[in-house]
């Protein structure tokens, strides 16, 4: 009786109630972009403690950190995160057209798995010597412009489509949303070809081209390559009580993207590893008062009404469009613009 006394006690102990295993520590890998080192920092140790007084389970959460469209193909290639805290939705759905998650993978959380945005600034050098105000000046002979590639970098994705969509909306006025519904129209035909060529005279003045956002803010900043940096508004805000001793100051444009990094649980991998409990509450916790207001200390623009009031002032009122209204969303973006032999490829000339 004493035995099976003693057996019941250590069950309980090591394996807890309804078959949970608190003995056992739980270890996530979350696979992200570059600028998201220290907004994960933050919200893992807030996680783990979190997830600890609902469980009683021990959690380590590992990080991987990189271009967005490179750390995609990582996990397409077999680095089994479970989950991906990407920088756009077309690298997500990239991974889902391996098989590794479900095509449907932006409904599972709210605001089409987006719990924070970002949008886009400029650095330039201290005094602003080249007098760049805004994308109309990226242009110009004698600027040179330090972007990713688009090819492995999200935010250099986001970059590019910033720039194609100011020129449309300077070209077409403000109802240029609604104009472009009408793709045959002569007046948006003629658009696109400006956007087109302007965009291919700005990559001529990139001198180099890194593979991720913090790689480029690197050339820029501590290799002081470049006279004009194009980067994620919270990589820049940031490091803004930075930017004076490093010689920098901030533009903003006037006209940008509204930038919407996803999230998503790699089902694949999490059923094959057991952690898709944990895996989930992970995200789900990016929705939370604390989740969010994380993301507001590190400069994304929280999505939460109370998160987004509290964090205003720290963000500049610009125009933003999204890509759904401008390039019809991330899949025919992809199509157009950065698949193989896409207009990317055709305006970049190495």
């Amino acid at each position: 009786m004493q035995k099976k006394l003693i057996g019941a006690i250590l069950a309980v102990v090591l394996f807890g109630f309804g078959g949970m295993s608190f003995a056992e520590t739980i270890e996530l890998l979350n696979v992200s972009y570059d600028p998201t080192r220290e907004l994960y920092r933050e919200f893992n140790d807030e996680f783990v403690k979190y997830w600890k007084e609902k469980t009683g389970q021990a959690v380590i959460v590992r990080q991987s950190h990189g271009g967005s469209g490179k750390q995609a193909r990582a996990v397409i290639d077999g680095l089994e995160a479970d989950v991906v805290t990407l920088a756009l939705a077309g690298d997500v759905d990239a991974i889902s057209e391996r098989g590794l998650l479900p095509a449907d993978w932006q409904k599972r959380l709210p605001g089409n798995s987006s719990p924070y945005t970002s949008t886009l600034a400029l650095l330039v050098r201290k005094g602003n010597p080249k007098n760049i105000k805004s994308w109309g000046d990226l242009t110009r002979v004698g600027v040179q412009v330090i972007t990713p590639n688009p090819k492995t970098s999200g935010v250099a994705r986001w970059n590019y489509l910033a720039i194609w969509g100011y020129v449309l909306r300077r070209e077409l006025g403000k109802d240029y949303v609604a104009r472009l519904k009408n793709p045959q129209d002569p007046a948006v035909i003629a658009a696109q070809d400006k956007a087109r060529a302007f965009i291919t005279k700005v990559f001529k003045n990139v001198p180099v081209l890194d593979s991720g956002a913090r790689d480029a803010t690197n050339t820029f900043v501590q290799r002081r390559i470049g006279d004009v940096l194009i980067n994620w508004e919270n990589e820049i805000l940031l490091s803004s009580n930075e930017l004076a001793s490093a010689g920098v100051e901030i533009v903003i444009p006037e006209v940008s993207i509204l930038a919407e990094p996803t999230v998503a649980v790699v089902d694949k991998n999490v059923d094959r590893k057991g952690t898709r409990s944990v895996a989930q509450a992970y995200l789900e916790y990016l929705y939370s008062p604390v989740g969010q207001d994380i993301a507001g200390r590190n400069y994304y623009r929280p999505t939460s009404r109370e998160a987004a009031a509290k964090y205003s002032k720290q963000f500049p009122k610009i125009e933003l469009f999204t890509i759904d209204d401008v390039f019809g969303g991330w899949p025919e973006a992809t199509r157009v613009h950065f698949a193989d032999g896409g207009e990317f490829d055709r305006i970049y000339i190495p």
